[in-house]
């Protein structure tokens, strides 16, 4: 857990997100609906839209889902967004991608393992900053001490100045956001390997991609953009990968 003192001071990038609570093996379907409700600026989805869209596309059987291909196809028709599928993980060339994504204000689906393989929805970044790299633009908040949120056209970090990535997350399990160390949802959604057991051995249906979790969800994120967006997102100068310490 990061501590808002010490050496350096802390940036977050936050946006407020709905809750809802998952009802059945529905993880993937309600962090879909938690992340595309912040691009949904004409329409009202609601998640049972979701549920059906997705079982008449032959994405779910029970509400599950293991393809992160899949999920962006869904996303884009519910949403009409535009939903943009990275493979490898989040580390290497991925990081820097979904750190500009995510100080843009858009969210992304991230898989992880438990057990029933369930994806967070990620909207908000907290990021350690070594002392003196807050631009004058950034605002202290009010009750934390050493926090600090950007204010209007403040441009991301240099990346010589960024010392530790944290990604705050909402999932269908609990009303409580999670806060996830950077490298550590990095080595969690590299592991999934395998269908869950419990799942496997509950003599249901659920629809599996050829190649099975590893192939669908491993080391796998859906970046969700705003159509209006569709070329790209700008690319500002940062923040690129967290210098190592």
């Amino acid at each position: 857990m990061p501590h808002f003192s010490g050496c350096f001071k802390w940036l977050v990038y936050n946006r407020a997100v709905p809750s809802l609570i998952q009802e059945g093996p529905q993880c993937g379907l309600v962090a879909l609906w938690m992340a595309g409700s912040l691009l949904s600026l004409s329409q009202d989805v609601s998640l049972e839209r979701i549920v059906q869209v997705a079982l008449e596309r032959g994405y779910t059987a029970q509400g599950e889902m293991f393809s992160a291909a899949d999920m962006a196809q869904l996303a884009e028709e519910v949403f009409q967004c535009r939903a943009e599928l990275l493979s490898g993980g989040l580390e290497g060339e991925n990081r820097g991608r979904i750190l500009r994504h995510l100080t843009a204000g858009c969210p992304l689906l991230l898989p992880y393992p438990s057990h029933a393989q369930r994806p967070l929805e990620v909207s908000r970044l907290l990021l350690g900053l070594r002392d003196g790299a807050l631009g004058p633009a950034c605002q202290e908040d009010e009750q934390i001490p050493g926090l600090f949120r950007p204010g209007p056209a403040c441009p991301p970090p240099a990346p010589e100045d960024v010392l530790e990535i944290y990604l705050l997350s909402k999932q269908g399990k609990s009303w409580r956001p999670q806060l996830w160390n950077y490298r550590q949802a990095h080595e969690s959604n590299a592991q999934l390997m395998d269908f869950c057991p419990k799942r496997a051995g509950d003599g249901k249906v659920y629809v599996v991609p050829a190649g099975g979790v590893r192939a669908g969800l491993c080391g796998k994120t859906v970046l969700l953009h705003p159509r209006t967006t569709q070329s790209a997102l700008p690319q500002p100068a940062g923040p690129p990968p967290a210098a190592e310490r």
